[in-house]
């Protein structure tokens, strides 16, 4: 029940949810590589891979920041050689990073497609593909990819196709992977929110504070990342997980405390659910 000694390769851990995860590995004493692009402030997203890795070792955990865009493949494969050099190997992967744009197809500029399937289902891939040698050497090894379910109503579709083509993608992965790695024992999992999850996206791209409001706190996803890392990877492979669903097979029956408003009840619903 513990991720203490273990370690963790999260993309996009500056902020947001990969953040969390990373925070909350920090608490039982993990290692972490935070794998992410910005090395300076940014006008309109708070964190950096350097303020990341100052809270995770505030938190009790070691860090290691490492500027990488997932995109370019010397670039992941660099970063996952420097967190097998810097702490021995690595246990789990979290493929957190992805790209948006709730566009339909008419005002979906072909640079925007290609961002998200590179950033999301090819960047899954691929970081999938790099960390392989080491998670095969764990005693525990976990892929954990924030991702749907597949649920092929046209709904999820026709208001922004490319979107839903890429993450559906990073959902394929899972299923495909989770097949391919079974005999390997190594886990290949997804979780996806219930709710909106108060993010930088929530704010700037989904209704702002009125948004926020209507939100969890991505503690919620952090602390069903951590009960589903924490399991044995034989038993626990090729699941999609919900994270209200999980926090209840954690024995959390109370989620008020993961409310950005406490006593909230009309919450954003997720996309794809």
């Amino acid at each position: 029940m513990t991720l203490a000694g273990r370690t963790l390769f999260i993309t996009g851990a500056s902020r947001g949810i990969g953040l969390a995860i990373a925070l909350r590995a920090a608490r039982d004493g993990a290692n972490v590589a935070i794998a992410a692009k910005t090395v300076d402030p940014h006008p309109k997203l708070e964190g950096t891979i350097h303020s990341a890795a100052a809270a995770i070792e505030a938190a009790g955990g070691r860090a290691l920041a490492v500027a990488c865009d997932i995109r370019d493949e010397d670039q992941v494969r660099a970063a996952v050689a420097a967190t097998v050099e810097r702490f021995g190997g690595i246990d789990v992967l979290v493929n957190n990073a992805s790209a948006i744009s709730l566009t339909g197809t008419a005002d979906t500029p072909m640079r925007r497609f290609d961002l998200m399937q590179q950033v999301n289902t090819r960047g899954t891939f691929l970081c999938a593909q790099a960390c392989l040698p080491a998670l095969r050497r764990s005693a525990n090894p976990h892929v954990l990819t924030l991702s749907p379910p597949i649920n092929l109503d046209p709904r999820w579709f026709k208001d922004h196709v490319a979107y839903t083509i890429a993450k559906y993608g990073m959902s394929m992965c899972v299923l495909g992977m989770a097949e391919e790695f079974r005999a390997d024992g190594i886990a290949v999992n997804a979780l996806w929110p219930r709710t909106g999850i108060a993010t930088a996206a929530i704010r700037n791209l989904l209704g702002g504070a009125d948004a926020v409001a209507r939100c969890r706190t991505p503690d919620i996803m952090a602390d069903a990342a951590h009960w589903i890392l924490t399991r044995p990877a034989r038993g626990t492979t090729g699941t999609f997980f919900i994270d209200d669903e999980v926090m209840r097979l954690a024995g959390v029956t109370d989620l008020d405390r993961y409310a950005v408003v406490p006593g909230t009840k009309d919450f954003m619903p997720d996309f794809f659910l």
